[in-house]
């Protein structure tokens, strides 16, 4: 593509863009691919879906009263087969073609040549572009790539414009509530029907004008009131949310109240008003500069603080302007969406009321996300396209197992996931008698089913629940939940706690795992592919002094309980672990030497993430106590899949036989040099997989608390022999659909069909 095309594609693109309508959008475009191709016709077709139709809805150079009543069948005409094939079509002389169809409103009959290409969103057909001169030629190779790229740029477009309401062209207006849906990243599991209500800030910011203090005195005495009403707010929802969070869990309101220090953001607040700025004024200019110097430094953890900020900017804001700072009252049922959404801003909420969070923005494990996780709300985050301004009280089903939002959904729907609700609380109420149960399949074989722990409520519900020990404690979480890194003390006291309640019992602490999704908010790592980069052990052993601190506050912690295991992150080679050993030895004896006291040597253990540990595991094994399989991580490069990415989300399945194989051949292995292997992450919580890991011979299976039960469960009414059985047929399989069906068909056939209730699609 030459330069001149290019320039010419960047500046129909950023018109469409700038359009303000999808027909504006197609009427520029039509008119310049025209004009910058030199065509004698250019013509869009979208599919219309309910009709199964191809409906002409812009054209330059076929007849304009045509536009928007001339529509071709799946089938019919050229437009059909480029629909139908996916793919270019090139003619030189249309009309000889077999499935040319004449359209004489068009006024088409004139035209000879024939360029069509498919308007393509994720594997589907949009609509179909097209080409024609009144000249007999084959089009470029050039024209048919400019179109080609024009298209995918056109694909979004179309696409959005769907997704938020605003087309409805190929039928008339109804006074109706419409339905839609919305694709968005699961953030905590759950079904929940309600009404939405859009929670936004009770002070507009961007409002407030510059305004000449009358009383710079007054002013400062205005500030110094506001500013202590939102330091008490912010104490008394740290109060409120004790019981139900950690220290380190609640540690965002020791951010805003240092924030709200005299010295912090009060006092250049002051230094605008005495130059003679008013308080609000000088509130929105503070905040703003403030929110420009980080979101310039484009990363997760300062956008995440763009939003404290805003959320800190608009409580002074609103008690300076002594507005009404509540919102429609929550009701039970209430789904609460908006753009963004603070911690401060959820936990001040009623959140017994809440049935589940949507928002637009935001990532799977943000701070928000682990809260309403531990608070037991569904959430959604990452819904883009969703028109939140037109959404208040409007009817939602929000299915946050699959990250689907179903807007005014229909009555058959509602009622299905209503059935669905009332399952769950069944199973729910059913699986109660699973928690004073051991693991024990119907013919006797014993299986350990461990929790993964990050918050306390994660401690506190596998207690609860029977757990027999902790098979994977992140302790990246209480580092995520600071402004800085924890010191040694600090890390010992939470560690104390985590090793005392389950004493007696294994305890598994993963040192410091960050990077990719992972970033600690005082120590943001920017990578191009970060899942490849510099993450877990790699940071840590270049930062031994990070390292060191932590592995000697584990230590400290565990004298006199002796439970504790430590876990290594994304290990890659022998050399790194002889490297920990020699640290871990050294921290080991300076630790009893300080204290005068002796300490059990933990095991150490490391994780099987990388492919490369699968192949060398005797030489591994004279190193290390125990493996310990991190399955996401593991499934997402053994399949080279990005399982943050909704675009590739379908190729990333732990049924995959690969997957299957792998992991079969490493126990195989860990227990040919008499070294147990465990399993975390999400293929040991579900039911389906964790039958077949049971099978291989998985001495521990490590999950989420909310799905010990549900595991527990299974493993008591699947035989073992019935498990092996089921995985020798498996393995042999060459689809993951078909093994996840095949091991389905086995469960409800056995009376275990609730285990599969959160992979059911609900449609109409």
């Amino acid at each position: 593509m030459s330069n001149m095309q290019l320039d010419t594609l960047r500046r129909i693109v950023q018109e469409i863009n700038s359009s303000v309508s999808l027909h504006d959008s197609l009427d520029i475009m039509v008119n310049q691919v025209a004009d910058a191709m030199k065509v004698d016709v250019c013509s869009i077709y979208l599919l219309d879906e309910r009709n199964q139709r191809y409906l002409l809805m812009a054209s330059k150079g076929l007849n304009p009263e045509s536009v928007g009543h001339v529509s071709l069948q799946l089938s019919e005409g050229l437009v059909g087969l480029v629909g139908q094939r996916e793919e270019i079509v090139n003619l030189e002389n249309a009309s000889k073609h077999e499935r040319f169809a004449y359209l004489p409103e068009t006024g088409e009959e004139i035209y000879n040549s024939f360029l069509g290409v498919p308007v393509m969103y994720r594997r589907k057909v949009m609509g179909v572009l097209v080409v024609q001169n009144k000249q007999p030629q084959d089009f470029s190779e050039a024209a048919e790539s400019f179109l080609v790229t024009l298209c995918a740029q056109l694909s979004g477009v179309i696409a959005h414009a769907h997704a938020v309401g605003n087309i409805d062209v190929f039928r008339k207006p109804s006074n109706g509530a419409t339905y839609k849906t919305f694709q968005g990243v699961p953030g905590s599991g759950g079904i929940a029907l309600g009404r939405a209500i859009v929670l936004y800030p009770p002070a507009d910011l961007a409002s407030v004008p510059d305004r000449e203090a009358e009383d710079i005195s007054d002013e400062l005495q205005l500030l110094d009131q506001a500013v202590s009403s939102v330091r008490t707010e912010i104490q008394q929802l740290d109060e409120k949310m004790q019981d139900s969070l950690m220290s380190e869990e609640r540690a965002l309101f020791s951010v805003f109240l240092r924030m709200l220090d005299e010295n912090a953001l009060p006092a250049e607040i002051k230094e605008l008003i005495r130059a003679g700025n008013w308080a609000q004024g000088a509130v929105r200019r503070v905040i703003d500069k403030h929110i420009t110097l980080f979101a310039q430094m484009e990363d997760d953890y300062l956008r995440e603080r763009v939003s404290d900020l805003k959320d800190l900017g608009r409580r002074i804001l609103a008690s300076l302007q002594e507005a009404d700072s509540s919102h429609r009252e929550i009701s039970p049922d209430s789904i609460i969406i908006g753009e963004e959404i603070s911690t401060a801003a959820l936990v001040e909420l009623p959140v017994d009321n809440i049935a589940a969070i949507v928002t637009t923005e935001g990532a799977a494990n943000s701070h928000m996300v682990i809260v309403a996780r531990a608070l037991g709300i569904p959430t959604v985050v990452g819904v883009t396209e969703l028109p939140i301004n037109t959404l208040d009280d409007a009817e939602m089903i929000v299915d946050a197992y699959q990250g689907r939002i179903f807007i005014n959904p229909p009555r058959r729907m509602r009622q299905r996931y209503k059935e669905i609700q009332k399952e769950e609380e069944q199973i729910a109420k059913d699986l109660k008698q699973y928690e004073t149960r051991d693991a024990i399949t119907p013919d006797g074989v014993a299986v350990r089913l461990y929790v993964n722990t990050g918050l306390m409520i994660d401690v506190v519900r596998g207690v609860q629940r029977g757990a027999k020990g902790v098979g994977l404690y992140r302790s990246e979480i209480p580092f995520m939940l600071r402004d800085r890194f924890p010191g040694e003390e600090e890390q010992r006291a939470m560690y104390r706690q985590q090793l005392s309640h389950f004493a007696n019992k294994p305890v598994t602490m993963r040192t410091l795992d960050i990077g990719a999704d992972k970033d600690l908010p005082y120590f943001s790592i920017e990578e191009e592919n970060s899942a490849l980069g510099w993450r877990g052990l790699r940071f840590t052993l270049d930062h031994p002094e990070i390292f060191s601190t932590q592995v000697r506050a584990m230590l400290k912690a565990s004298i006199g309980l002796n439970n504790l295991h430590i876990l290594l992150p994304m290990v890659t080679s022998v050399s790194e672990v002889e490297e920990v050993l020699y640290l871990v030895e050294r921290d080991w004896n300076a630790v009893q030497e300080e204290e005068q006291v002796k300490i059990t040597k933990p095991k150490i253990g490391i994780m099987v993430e990388v492919p490369s540990v699968l192949l060398q595991i005797d030489e591994f094994s004279e190193l290390v106590d125990f493996f310990s399989v991190g399955s996401n991580d593991l499934i997402q490069y053994l399949l080279a899949v990005d399982r943050n990415n909704p675009r590739v989300s379908s190729v990333y399945s732990h049924f995959h036989p690969s997957v299957l194989r792998a992991l079969q051949r490493l126990v195989k292995d860990c227990h040919k040099y008499e070294k147990p292997v465990s399993i975390c992450g999400e293929m040991a919580g579900d039911p389906l997989s964790a039958i077949l890991l049971m099978a291989m011979g998985f001495n521990t299976l490590s999950m989420s608390s909310s799905n010990i039960l549900r595991v527990r469960k299974a493993i008591c009414h699947v035989a073992m022999s019935d498990a092996e059985k089921l995985l020798s047929e498996v393995v042999k399989m060459n689809n993951p659909l078909m093994v996840k069906s095949w091991i389905e068909y086995y469960f409800k056939n056995h009376g275990l069909g609730d285990m599969v209730k959160s992979n059911r699609l609900v449609s109409v």
